[in-house]
């Protein structure tokens, strides 16, 4: 084995830098690549550099849901504007027959039925106009209300509308049975069916509007 010189140092048999650490450079620590930034697992969007959607879809759309108009069912709208159409028929002839003598009403004339006794009273014209004429601007108005398309509309007057106009022919009703029975004395089948319309109608449409019918749904709360 050859002596060493004296004032030399030996080097390692590896050689050269290869004896440092990986790690380190120059003998200094290199940094962590997964200490210099946040983790994927902390991104935002699930690691992927993309932020999170919001999640504002679904409870949007179910206010949404819930801002929709109560609209009363198929059948509730056929029946009332079916009933309405029945009442303006009925005074559609009323009103013919009161303003041309040549038609003749098909009613039965005794002592308890006569439509012609009934329509040419004095009862028959209050403050001065035809209560055929009354009764036909009553449900051209009810035609138009109880329609299926009016029913779909949320407008908040046409619904007290609606209903305060069942409350005022209701009122007139009574007071036209009251003329049959204790002034005129006799009863008028077509002035009838139109009352009996009149009563159905305000049952509906009465029970629709405690129902909602036609009202805007509140949203719930959270």
């Amino acid at each position: 084995m050859a002596a060493r010189k004296p004032g030399t140092t030996a080097r390692p048999a590896s050689g050269g830098t290869q004896s440092r650490d990986k790690g380190t450079r120059g003998g200094r620590p290199e940094a962590s690549t997964t200490a210099s930034g946040p983790r994927q697992g902390n991104r935002p969007g699930g690691g992927n550099g993309r932020p999170a959607p919001a999640r504002t879809a679904a409870p949007v759309k179910a206010a949404a849901a819930e801002a929709q108009p109560a609209a009363p069912p198929l059948w509730f709208q056929l029946t009332t504007w079916i009933l309405s159409l029945g009442g303006l028929g009925a005074s559609i002839y009323l009103t013919i027959a009161h303003y041309n003598t040549a038609v003749t009403l098909a009613c039965p004339a005794t002592s308890t039925i006569n439509c012609e006794k009934v329509t040419t009273s004095s009862e028959s014209i209050v403050f001065g106009i035809p209560v055929a004429v009354l009764g036909l601007a009553f449900y051209v108005f009810l035609a138009v209300v109880n329609s299926p398309w009016a029913w779909r509309i949320t407008w908040p007057p046409l619904r007290w509308a609606r209903v305060g106009s069942m409350v005022v022919g209701i009122l007139f009703v009574l007071y036209l049975i009251y003329a049959e029975l204790f002034s005129i004395g006799a009863i008028c089948l077509w002035c009838t069916s139109v009352h009996v319309i009149t009563f159905a109608l305000f049952v509906l449409i009465v029970f629709g509007t405690a129902a909602g019918y036609g009202a805007v749904k509140a949203p719930a709360r959270a």
